[in-house]
């Protein structure tokens, strides 16, 4: 019974990091943002988003990314058997995400399958916010589930790096 959690701002490397772990620990893998976004960087409604956050975190064996809509997160924490906080500095994910909006149309991986990037202003704004209002309660809330679970809280590119190579598969 493994269920793994890794949450943190946009752009900080959660979807990549989630794709090696549920292969290196073959743990099925939800992304979060395909619960709460429609085609067209649309919302879910909130009952529907609800609905399969609940769903999704239901099973016995996960990894779940990604943030969501802030009052689902505890529901996801308290679920969890181990936290991966990805807490990079608000420049960074900055940096990360014009890279990422930059190269969109040569992804293979976008953010919820969408095939319209996300409109940047809009991106960069969601950003500020969940640094300076969601990430001290998600903060928190991983201090809080610290007594009960593993947490690893990777604060720049080379804790990220290094934790993810644990994951790499070996080559044939």
């Amino acid at each position: 019974m493994t269920r793994i959690a890794i949450i943190g701002n946009a752009a900080g490397g959660k979807s990549t990091l989630a794709d090696k772990i549920s292969a290196g620990r073959g743990l099925p893998r939800i992304e979060v943002d395909k619960l709460l976004w429609e085609q067209g960087w649309k919302l879910a409604p909130a009952d529907v988003y609800e609905n399969r956050h609940s769903a999704a975190i239901a099973g016995d064996k996960w990894v779940i990314e990604g943030l969501g809509s802030q009052a689902s997160i505890p529901a996801r924490i308290s679920r969890a058997t181990e936290i991966v906080l990805i807490d990079l500095p608000l420049w960074v994910h900055f940096a990360l995400a014009a890279e990422r909006q930059v190269r969109w149309h040569q992804e293979e991986m976008r953010p919820a399958g969408m095939d319209a990037r996300p409109p940047t202003m809009a991106l960069f704004r969601t950003m500020w916010e969940v640094d300076q209002n969601w990430m001290p309660a998600i903060r928190e809330l991983c201090r809080e589930s610290e007594q009960a679970k593993k947490l690893t809280r990777l604060c720049n590119l080379e804790e990220l790096n290094a934790y993810s190579l644990q994951f790499d598969l070996p080559k044939e």
